[in-house]
């Protein structure tokens, strides 16, 4: 019987990528995330491979709308063994004396509230089974603060902390936590964080290869398949050309 995945943040980038490759270790996939059309074309292309998928599109910065979402499986698709808590974004980069209060809330309903509401109801879901497995995605930002970025970093703190907490309260449960921190990845993140400025999100890669959707989507799978007795607690993933937060090469 294939295990039950639901994946946060699913319609794009890393989201899409562990999706996909999930579903070729023999999970059926729950795809959640704000753009429905995406997250339909991506459940069309799960099912050609013949993989059981659905979607439930929502905003994960609502603690009514995930409630909502998450009462509406039904009983087969409740049984959820792994959840990717991969919603995340950044909003801005500005120094925090002139930053948008918009984008700290946007950061801190997503990051953080988001990622607490998706769990809270998928926690007893995994302790009905007797096992399950939570994959939470941080960030380098999450060790390492750069400038301009204090409260996206301190998000990403946030989820290293609650992760951290998540492991101990969850131990008696039989439930596994594990982080797994990037640092650059070539997705729609920037894109994001500069609200659609095409030149400003380009250059952050420029000089340089970042990783891709899939290196991470591959720790996800490493992590998530590892035998019972193993728990990969923490993984910082970098690209060859970042040494950390403040030191990358570019050509």
């Amino acid at each position: 019987m294939n295990k039950i995945a639901l994946i946060t943040g699913a319609t794009a980038g890393i989201g899409r990528a562990a999706a996909l490759q999930l579903s070729e270790k023999s999970y059926n996939i729950i795809v959640t995330g704000r753009r429905e059309d995406r997250l339909v074309a991506l459940v069309n292309e799960l099912k050609k491979k013949g993989v059981k998928a659905c979607t439930l599109c929502f905003d994960i910065q609502k603690h009514v709308e995930v409630k909502k979402a998450i009462a509406s499986l039904d009983d087969t698709w409740k049984n959820i063994s792994l959840l990717v808590n991969n919603a995340g974004l950044a909003a801005g980069l500005d120094p925090v004396d002139t930053a948008d209060i918009n984008d700290w809330e946007t950061m801190i309903g997503t990051n953080i509230k988001g990622l607490l509401y998706i769990s809270k109801e998928i926690i007893p879901f995994m302790i009905k089974n007797g096992e399950g497995h939570i994959i939470n995605i941080g960030s380098i930002a999450g060790k390492e603060t750069y400038a301009n970025g204090s409260v996206y970093c301190a998000t990403k703190a946030a989820v290293d902390a609650i992760s951290k907490g998540m492991r101990i309260d969850l131990l008696s449960k039989n439930i596994r936590v594990t982080t797994i921190s990037p640092g650059m990845v070539d997705t729609e993140f920037s894109m994001v964080r500069f609200k659609g400025d095409k030149n400003k999100a380009a250059k952050v890669y420029e000089g340089l290869i970042p990783l891709h959707p899939e290196d991470v989507a591959d720790a996800i799978v490493y992590a998530a398949t590892r035998p019972p007795h193993v728990t990969i607690n923490e993984m910082l993933i970098m690209p060859t050309a970042q040494a950390g937060a403040h030191y990358v090469k570019r050509n």
